[in-house]
């Protein structure tokens, strides 16, 4: 008998006691057993320094301050780009709020953990702290069921989404499908538009769409002459110029992060340790 109480434990084990939210600002959901580890340092760069994607800033800075007073918010889709910012953005803006003073939370969510997203809900829903719930780098390939867990996020089911739970995603793909996977839908789906419309439909559900898209040469020197004024590197203009528009040709691409990468170069050349 104690052998099958067992079993049946780590099959459905018992709900978890929630943290004490007090001794961190940001958690990371783990899974097996379930657990909210707190993270005692982010890793983030200061909102200021985000350049080229200003509206979006904006908007979001708004929309979680919003929610942090305790008004109506929407849950936010950053999409776009690869290396822009998106991910930065969610914990700079985290930051800043928590610096002007109100109590609010991040948790991190992996999309791998999805299908126990409802056993987070419920640990959060318990608490008077409000939350920001980040998945990042989130999409759905073939085949993939974990939208479907999703949408209690979204949607909450009967008992509707948490009032003090808000999502931020961020994803490289609009409607968190490939193109050639909503495209096979439409083709052989026995009704083409009800095939795609329940998976298309899911990245309706976020009520903040906020698009970024490759930034100008001109964006992309402004941040790392942001970095070098931030963290005191110094150098010949016309030097860091001609360095950063050879490192981003190395590269192929042009964004925040590769500014970043050859910022990090630079400063470790100039013996500058940086602290993020």
């Amino acid at each position: 008998m104690v052998r099958i109480a067992q079993a049946l434990e780590r099959i459905s084990p018992p709900p978890q006691d929630a943290p004490d939210f007090d001794v961190a600002d940001a958690f990371v959901w783990h899974t097996g057993p379930d657990r909210l580890a707190p993270v005692a340092r982010v890793n983030r760069v200061d909102l200021d320094l985000l350049v080229g994607i200003g509206r979006s800033r904006d908007t979001l800075l708004q929309n979680t301050l919003q929610f942090a007073q305790g008004m109506p918010a929407n849950n936010a889709l950053l999409w776009g780009a690869r290396g822009m910012g998106k991910s930065s953005l969610v914990k700079a803006i985290h930051g800043a709020v928590v610096a002007q003073g109100y109590p609010l939370k991040v948790v991190e969510l992996q999309r791998e953990d999805l299908p126990s997203v409802g056993r987070l809900l419920t640990l959060l829903r318990s608490s008077k702290a409000r939350f920001v719930l980040f998945c990042d780098d989130l999409s759905f390939g073939h085949d993939d069921e974990h939208y479907k867990s999703l949408k209690a996020v979204l949607d909450g089911g009967i008992e509707g989404r948490p009032e003090n739970v808000v999502l931020y995603a961020t994803s490289n793909r609009r409607h968190l499908m490939p193109r050639d996977m909503i495209e096979n839908e439409r083709s052989s789906g026995i009704n083409p538009s009800e095939a795609v419309e329940e998976k298309v439909s899911l990245s309706d559900r976020f009520g903040l769409w906020l698009g970024f898209h490759p930034c100008s040469q001109d964006d992309y020197l402004a941040m790392i002459d942001g970095y070098c004024t931030a963290y005191g590197v110094v150098i010949e203009p016309d030097v860091m110029r001609a360095e950063a528009i050879e490192w981003q040709a190395t590269r192929g691409s042009r964004s925040g992060r590769v500014a970043w990468q050859y910022f990090t170069d630079l400063a470790g050349r100039k013996g500058i340790t940086l602290q993020t």
